[in-house]
């Protein structure tokens, strides 16, 4: 079984997202600390220009987005599962809108100034200046809109008391059962209990702080340190893993052979080019060649992600 690198730094909250799943399926990986803002030099060797957090690498395969990313690791492990039999819509419809509404709300209450100030109470200015710049400039464009923090204040208590029902019908879990949906959830307010200011606002709701207990107690398997270089030798040396055997025809007419450009829709729009090899219901796939890593074939996923001919 080749390696699963993790491309992530320690505060990225889809990062704890994606070490959760690991944790979860009991998998050993590979962490290659990155930079969390751009640059990204060694990064971009890999993925083309996609600049988001996390990144999964299997030798010369390059998986972008968190939600491709479990589907990958599914394939990788299939017990214990992140799509439950019979609920695989409602958990992969219900972390979709965890990784933008919930997610969006809590964006919006991170960085308010209160909560800025605390968080970056032990870093050196410049450095918490380039950070707010650099995030910034990831909602310069696309259809995802930086939520008002007095509105986000507003409805904060709606979502958190419709999880809080969820779990009081359903137990230990959102759907009874650990899924995809209690991780895409619990790195949200992960990320929200990171300081006092923001602590709150998880910590009032006592059904809500013992479920991410429990999620967050599956911990993050087993990792061992990868520098970059070698993340790239790694690719350099590997060959892409065969192209998946699915028969579909492209709704907007791509197929193998295109010259194409892939890039999220939502925020962080920066687009990969590359050759389309593969076109599923699921999953993009470009190949792409680059001086350092080699060919590599890059995965996207068809949700959320827009496509056009280069």
């Amino acid at each position: 079984m080749t390696e699963l690198i993790l491309h992530h730094y320690p505060a990225s909250l889809f990062a704890e997202k994606a070490r959760l799943m690991l944790g979860f399926k009991g998998l050993s990986w590979r962490s290659v600390i990155i930079p969390s803002i751009m640059p990204k030099p060694d990064l971009t060797a890999l993925t083309g220009g996609y600049r988001k957090t996390p990144v999964l690498q299997i030798g010369a395969d390059i998986y972008c987005d968190t939600a491709l990313i479990a589907r990958r690791l599914e394939q990788e492990k299939a017990s214990p599962t992140l799509y439950p039999e019979g609920q695989e819509f409602t958990v992969s419809s219900f972390a979709a809108w965890a990784d933008s509404t919930l997610f969006l709300h809590a964006v919006s209450l991170v960085f308010q100034p209160e909560s800025l100030a605390a968080r970056f109470a032990k870093v050196p200015p410049e450095m918490a200046k380039a950070f707010v710049a650099d995030r910034a400039g990831m909602f310069d464009s696309g259809n995802a809109s930086r939520l008002p923090a007095v509105q986000a204040r507003h409805q904060w208590p709606t979502l958190m008391s419709r999880l809080q029902l969820q779990l009081s019908r359903n137990g230990d879990f959102l759907f009874g059962q650990p899924s995809i949906a209690d991780f895409t959830v619990a790195h949200t307010l992960w990320f929200l209990k990171q300081t006092p200011v923001t602590a709150p606002l998880v910590d009032e709701y006592p059904d809500v702080v013992a479920w991410l207990g429990r999620v967050l107690g599956f911990g993050h398997g087993a990792s061992s340190e990868l520098s970059s270089a070698e993340a790239l030798d790694i690719a350099a040396r590997s060959t892409p893993a065969a192209l998946p055997d699915e028969v579909f025809v492209d709704p907007n007419g791509f197929k193998p052979g295109d010259h194409v450009a892939i890039a999220a829709i939502d925020y962080g729009v920066d687009p990969v080019e590359g050759e389309l090899v593969f076109s599923g219901r699921e999953a993009l796939i470009l190949r792409r060649e680059d001086q350092r890593a080699g060919v590599l074939h890059v995965h996207f996923p068809r949700f959320g992600f827009g496509i056009e001919r280069r």
